[in-house]
């Protein structure tokens, strides 16, 4: 049995759900109405486009379109996480980018073509939906980590200027809290680990379950990626933070923020 086609009379039913979220909006005070309208109009369309796009990608079949698609989705990932860290004294975004593009490129790969083994390793329909999940997945990791490891610096500064005055290099300073940071990110995706299949059934094996596979095979791959996910967390968060560590501090090992 394949999935069941969602019509537009389908879509325009599902703005019930808004309109209730805003009538209690309205009654409770909360002031959201806007931003619920705003939100619902900017996933139908970025939704919709999205769309449109994979289509054209899925009939063209091309690995430049596929891999272009895939550094588009990293860029609003390191976009994404640039706005919350929002530190004007260091820029995160350039290093969160290329060490996102680096580290989810070869996290996919492995999945793609060793362990899924899909042939080509490029294959659309399965590169995009799982480069997807990575980058939006570990975003919030790397956003855990920045946030806590740039305040952390701020706040123990005293600390961490004794132990340069004390000969320690920035690295040697700074270890407990780069270890605090990477181990904030990494914690959801634990908890997830701990909780799949008993609090919720995660949106790939329920996505799979819909279109009609057999469940047996749907756990299967969901186990695949919540392994991948722990595995890309880990490595984007450890390299992100190490990269920015070092604009943190000037070649004489001085904090610079």
């Amino acid at each position: 049995m394949g999935p069941l086609a969602i019509g537009p009379v389908q879509l325009a039913l599902c703005l019930v759900f808004i309109l209730i979220a805003g009538f209690a909006s309205l009654a409770l005070g909360l002031r959201l109405e806007r931003d619920l309208l705003w939100g619902s109009l900017r996933a139908f369309a970025q939704l919709l486009l999205v769309g449109i796009l994979l289509d054209t990608v899925f009939q063209l079949d091309r690995a430049v379109l596929v891999l272009a698609v895939f550094v588009f989705m990293v860029f609003w990932a390191a976009h994404a996480v640039r706005g919350r860290v929002a530190d004007a004294q260091i820029g995160v975004f350039l290093p969160t980018f290329v060490s996102m593009v680096t580290s989810y490129l070869v996290v996919t790969i492995v999945v793609t073509a060793a362990i899924i083994q899909v042939d080509p390793w490029w294959s659309p329909q399965y590169f995009i939906p799982i480069g997807g999940m990575i980058a939006g997945n570990s975003m919030n990791a790397i956003s855990l980590s920045l946030e806590r490891m740039l305040r952390d610096f701020r706040q123990q500064r005293a600390q961490i200027e004794l132990a340069l005055v004390l000969g320690a290099t920035g690295a040697e300073a700074t270890a407990p809290i780069l270890r605090a940071a990477i181990r904030a990110g990494m914690i959801p995706s634990i908890n997830a680990l701990m909780t799949v299949g008993l609090v919720s059934l995660p949106g790939m094996m329920t996505g799979q379950i819909l279109s009609g596979t057999a469940p047996g095979e749907a756990v299967r791959y969901q186990i695949v990626v919540m392994l991948m996910l722990v595995a890309s967390t880990t490595i984007g968060a450890t390299l992100v933070t190490y990269v920015v560590r070092r604009r943190c501090f000037t070649r004489a090992h001085q904090l610079s923020i």
